[in-house]
């Protein structure tokens, strides 16, 4: 395995979307054309499947520096109402151009800190949200709750407007790791959320771990685990950490990069916090994911229903998701846009009834092939070409690129098929980069994408 570490580990994407961002056409991307696409899509399966919605609310008190989402570090929270108010406005500029009430499926708060917002205000939100829109059968809302501010009254009033899950950033119980990461938390908050979530009544309590983080040993993982295993959370995401610093604004600093687990290292921290999700009764679930079987992410993907958007790994599959607030990426299946990243410029642009994006893609027949498979891939480990509609004329280029990962035994190649092998599976963003045709046909000048292992 360790040959096998040295000769994979090479940086490239977690695919949570085909092409990714570094290989979107904006060139050729339009407006117009994004909201044809868009209206397109809603009218396809409005009625048959609902929408997904992905509100990010960018506030945080501190800086963590394992963090590479866009946020704004402040401690004035008259910075919640006004925002709250253009989000709700951008909201209705997409609302406008449809022909009848958007149903939402899926509806997730990231951040940034959610629970940065207080209860009423994020109450506000969600009321505001449906004053034009209504709530599909069997939805499924959920938030991120950093564990040091989520109050019970935040679970409650979420719980009041149809939230049933909640995740919590956890990363490590270390004190050396957390001051590392500048997100120091004790236990006694994780146990206080994790308890109360459970009294109100929520259906799955999610956390999230990372490994690879600076200063983190094999022993602080399995202290980690140990401790959350005492809580059983519903669903574990464990990550691992992706060290970016030289995108703009993460604030990936405060240690070096010798401060960091070697690859070999990184590898058995996740193959010892595997074994003991496993022991424990988890599951794996695609990449990075682990749930028990009695949670929802666990039985779609027995179902095969299991799905992979901007929003990471969900239980079912929305043809549109529509992303608000600053930074947000939409995704109506034909194309992708980004909304700005500066709040000022965002608040002008929905102010004068502007949709704020600034960027996207258009995906060509290619990209939604491809697109199709990699999803096969991160969401069941195989796919298959046996239907005309999912060859395409790069196919086989890429069949000489998983020649050699079939030697190493990461996968099987069938006729018509591949299936990932268990010894494969921590690879698997290696074997989806073999489909990646935009990632080779122009190979990056400048590193874009975290290590693969």
């Amino acid at each position: 395995m360790c040959d096998l570490i040295q000769k994979y580990n090479i940086p490239g994407p977690r695919y949570t979307s085909y092409p990714t961002v570094p290989y979107w056409n904006i060139e050729t991307f339009s407006g117009k054309e994004w909201k044809s696409t868009l209206k397109r899509s809603f009218e396809e399966s409005n009625s048959s499947e609902g929408i997904s919605l992905y509100i990010h609310l960018p506030f945080c008190e501190s800086m963590c520096t394992f963090c590479g989402c866009h946020k704004r570090i402040t401690k004035r929270h008259d910075v919640e109402a006004p925002y709250i108010k253009t989000v709700l406005k951008e909201w209705r500029l997409y609302c406008n151009l449809f022909s009848e009430k958007p149903i939402i499926k899926e509806l997730h708060l990231g951040g940034g800190t959610p629970t940065f917002f207080s209860p009423l205000n994020l109450k506000r939100l969600i009321n505001g949200i449906f004053s034009t829109a209504v709530k599909s059968d069997g939805y499924e809302f959920s938030f991120e709750g950093h564990p040091n501010n989520t109050t019970k009254e935040h679970l409650q009033a979420l719980y009041d407007v149809g939230f049933r899950r909640v995740s919590y950033g956890i990363q490590d119980y270390n004190l050396t790791v957390q001051k590392a990461i500048h997100r120091i938390q004790p236990f006694e908050n994780v146990k206080n959320v994790t308890e109360w979530a459970r009294e109100i009544g929520y259906e799955s309590i999610g956390h999230d771990i990372i490994f690879g983080l600076p200063h983190q040993t094999l022993a602080n993982i399995e202290q980690t685990i140990t401790m959350t295993k005492a809580l059983k959370p519903d669903r574990l995401a464990f990550y691992s950490y992706a060290h970016v610093p030289w995108l703009r604004g993460n604030g990936q600093r405060g240690y070096r990069d010798e401060d960091l687990p070697s690859a070999e290292e990184k590898r058995k921290q996740y193959e010892t916090g595997k074994k003991l999700l496993t022991k424990a009764g988890y599951h794996e679930i695609g990449m990075d994911h682990f749930a028990l079987s009695s949670d929802g992410l666990y039985t779609s993907m027995e179902s095969g229903k299991l799905h992979r958007n901007f929003m990471g790994y969900t239980a079912s599959k929305t043809q549109l998701m529509i992303g608000l607030g600053v930074s947000s990426i939409s995704d109506s299946w034909y194309s992708f846009a980004q909304n700005v990243k500066n709040l000022e410029e965002y608040t002008h642009l929905v102010d004068n009834a502007i949709i704020p994006i600034y960027r996207g893609h258009i995906l060509t027949d290619e990209d939604r092939i491809i697109r199709r498979h990699i999803l096969n891939l991160m969401c069941r480990f195989e796919t298959s070409w046996s239907d005309t509609d999912l060859h395409f004329p790069a196919l086989p280029s890429v069949l000489d690129r998983l020649h050699e990962m079939e030697l190493d035994q990461l996968i099987d190649i069938h006729p018509n098929q591949i299936k990932v092998t268990q010894k494969g599976r921590p690879f698997i963003r290696n074997i989806c980069m073999a489909f990646d045709v935009l990632l080779h046909r122009k190979a990056p000048e400048t590193r874009l994408f975290s290590m693969t292992v």
